[in-house]
């Protein structure tokens, strides 16, 4: 059974450590190694769960999926929604978005980007009613998608 719950900062660890396994193939679609999700410290984890809004889906002991949101006015900015590899494509990302959408009352749109290559991500931000906004070209081997859901 799949349970969505907030993150606390004892989490950062097993967070980063998901998140890594969930960007390995990120990285190897653009050929960098060096994507942020994939240098990103626990120390800079635990400073979003302590600031933002840090959900975790667990099933039983299992961390299999996180997100992050961080309001800034009206906007919820949502980041590195993650799911274990063995576990993509059971619901848990569309689970983990709809408990964020939830625990972000206050937020009248939701933002968010992926890579211009991640179709999987970009179905699953559609088919959830996120529209796309604009691209953004930030390296030659990337080109950033913003997709934003109004309420």
């Amino acid at each position: 059974m799949l349970d969505i719950e907030r993150a606390m900062p004892g989490d950062a660890g097993e967070i980063l450590t998901l998140q890594r396994a969930a960007y390995v193939t990120e990285a190897q679609l653009y050929g960098d190694p060096f994507l942020p999700p994939l240098v990103e410290t626990v120390e800079q984890i635990r400073k979003v769960i302590d600031t933002g809004v840090v959900l975790k889906a667990t099933e039983g002991a299992r961390l299999v999926g996180s997100v992050r949101g961080q309001l800034s006015g009206p906007t919820c900015l949502v980041a590195r929604l993650v799911v274990a590899p063995d576990r993509q494509g059971r619901g848990i990302g569309g689970g983990l978005l709809a408990a964020l959408h939830e625990a972000v009352p206050e937020a009248a749109v939701f933002d968010l980007f992926t890579g211009h290559l991640s179709e999987g991500d970009l179905r699953l931000y559609r088919r959830l009613g996120y529209r796309e906004t604009h691209r953004e070209r930030v390296q030659d081997h990337l080109t950033l998608v913003h997709l934003r859901l109004s309420r």
